[in-house]
């Protein structure tokens, strides 16, 4: 059977987000905009929510006047992505 698919996660924007932030301990909010081609906008709503659902954090704060914006996936984002990946697999390798 197939498992469920987690909505949050099932976002290319969020999903794309958390796939950068597995693997590194930070990830500049402009490097994401950069990296994903998002708007600023779209982008500010998209880590909003990842944040409200504790998959992520955020950090602001200023690299000398400039201000800064920076994301850390939590453990609980990384059990999230563990998980997500593990549906997708039931949808790959199906048992039955």
């Amino acid at each position: 059977m197939y498992k469920p698919l987690d909505p949050l996660l099932h976002s290319e924007l969020r999903l794309a987000v958390i796939s950068m932030l597995i693997n590194v301990e930070e990830v500049d909010f402009v490097y994401l905009k950069e990296r994903t081609g998002a708007t600023a906008g779209n982008l500010s709503i998209q880590i909003d929510k990842l944040n409200t659902a504790g998959y992520i954090t955020i950090e602001k704060g200023y690299n000398g006047k400039r201000p800064r914006t920076t994301c850390r996936i939590t453990t609980v984002g990384r059990k999230a992505f563990e998980a997500y990946i593990d549906a997708l697999q039931s949808y790959i390798h199906p048992q039955g």
